[in-house]
């Protein structure tokens, strides 16, 4: 499978308008949102604003611009999440929304600033209802102070959100809620717990792998995608097994910046088409769903671009360069395996999963596998699963990872 080239077809690179990168950056966040406003939204979870929130709010003020906080953002946010900050947005008058915390908050506020901007429910605005580029006027300005290395949801035209009212998770994409300013500060994920830099890296690492080997990717995001991988394979287990070590955290926040500008500008694929039903259903953190699937995605995908997973395994450090990439492809999954064993990404389905009987979870397999189809996502895969096959991949996650005396979480 050859890249593309823009020479095939003109493509569009999105990145925040600007962005600040390194111990510090944080500092900038008046300045930027005075440039664009004068009252600030401010979208956190209540943990992150527990955190952080001071620190944010005193730079705001300290450049002269008001605030409003909303903190109550989900881990998976919901339209009632946006709702309730939109309200806040229109209540307060505000005019420049500044987001604190991962993709959730992000998300969040990207989804916020739709309803700024534009006419209708938010859920409206999903690319199974209104396509992609569905979003007609861009959002007000959004500064996005980044608290994690994973979802690099900063860079792309990307968000995702809960419909509780179904159980679904939908996603929205259009180059009109790119943010206008990304600040990534790794000192603000020295705060991360192991768990969260468990699923944020490997989130990251199923961006750049995703990216790298879907049919719309092309040389620009190969790049993004390599340089992503290769700085997570070594900066992933020293992060989080040492969580002070601010130069570990420092590459882990590029590599998720690259992979995010690699699957923004390419695509997920069937990894996230899975993962999004998985985690609504099993109410699973987005990363550690995608963790969960990564193996064995890979194995089923690894035929129909052995070039690629050839170069994923050696990037893994599993295949050696003398191996023909027929070979070397077929070592890229244990390669993964491995990665998420060093961080014990199986040990916390106890404390974050709620696993039920293999009886129930076949139940809802093929509401799952529907779900999967309906995101687009799998239609960006080398290999395109039938419903037989996307099936049998959501039952291997269960009977190897899921299950609680399963393979990989004994």
């Amino acid at each position: 499978m050859s890249p593309q080239t823009p020479t095939d077809e003109p493509r569009v690179v999105v990145s925040p308008g600007r962005t600040v990168l390194g111990v510090g950056a944080t500092e900038t966040v008046g300045t930027y949102a005075d440039r664009h406003g004068t009252k600030a939204l401010v979208v956190a979870s209540e943990q992150i604003f527990d955190i952080h929130g001071e620190r944010i709010l005193e730079c705001l003020h300290d450049a002269g611009v008001e605030t409003a906080v909303y903190d109550s953002v989900r881990p998976d946010p919901t339209v009632e999440n946006v709702e309730a900050a939109f309200d806040l947005w229109s209540e307060e008058g505000c005019d420049v929304i500044v987001t604190l915390g991962g993709g959730s908050s992000i998300d969040t506020g990207k989804a916020t600033g739709i309803l700024a901007t534009n006419e209708g429910g938010i859920r409206s605005f999903g690319v199974d209802k209104a396509g992609y580029e569905g979003v007609p006027n861009p959002i007000p300005p959004l500064i996005a102070v980044n608290t994690t290395a994973g979802t690099g949801s900063e860079t792309t035209r990307t968000s995702v959100l809960s419909d509780e009212s179904t159980s679904t998770k939908f996603i929205i994409v259009s180059e009109n809620i790119v943010p206008d300013v990304a600040i990534e500060d790794p000192e603000l994920t020295v705060s991360l717990p192991k768990s969260h830099t468990a699923f944020t890296g490997i989130d990251a690492f199923t961006h750049a792998i995703e990216a790298f080997t879907s049919v719309k990717s092309y040389s620009v995001t190969d790049n993004y995608a390599r340089d992503a991988m290769d700085r997570i394979v070594d900066a992933l287990p020293v992060a989080w097994s040492n969580g002070d070590d601010v130069e570990a955290r420092t590459e882990m926040m590029i590599a998720q910046f690259k992979a995010g500008k690699a699957f923004g500008n390419s695509s997920v694929a069937l990894i996230h088409g899975m993962a999004r039903p998985l985690g609504a259903q099993l109410h699973i953190p987005h990363g550690l769903a995608n963790g969960l699937i990564l193996p064995y995605v890979v194995e089923f995908n690894q035929m129909a671009a052995p070039e690629k997973y050839a170069e994923v395994a050696r990037i893994l450090g599993v295949a050696d360069e003398g191996e023909s990439a027929r070979v070397a492809a077929r070592k890229a999954s244990d390669g993964i395996e491995e990665l998420c064993e060093d961080i014990s990404l199986t040990g916390y389905l106890d404390e974050f999963g709620e696993v039920p009987s293999r009886e129930e979870y076949l139940e809802v397999v093929p509401e799952m596998t529907q779900d999967a189809f309906d995101s687009g996502s799998p239609d960006n895969n080398p290999r395109k699963p039938t419903r037989e096959e996307l099936e049998e991949l959501f039952v291997r996650v269960y009977d190897d990872a899921l299950a609680p005396d399963s393979r990989r979480r004994s």
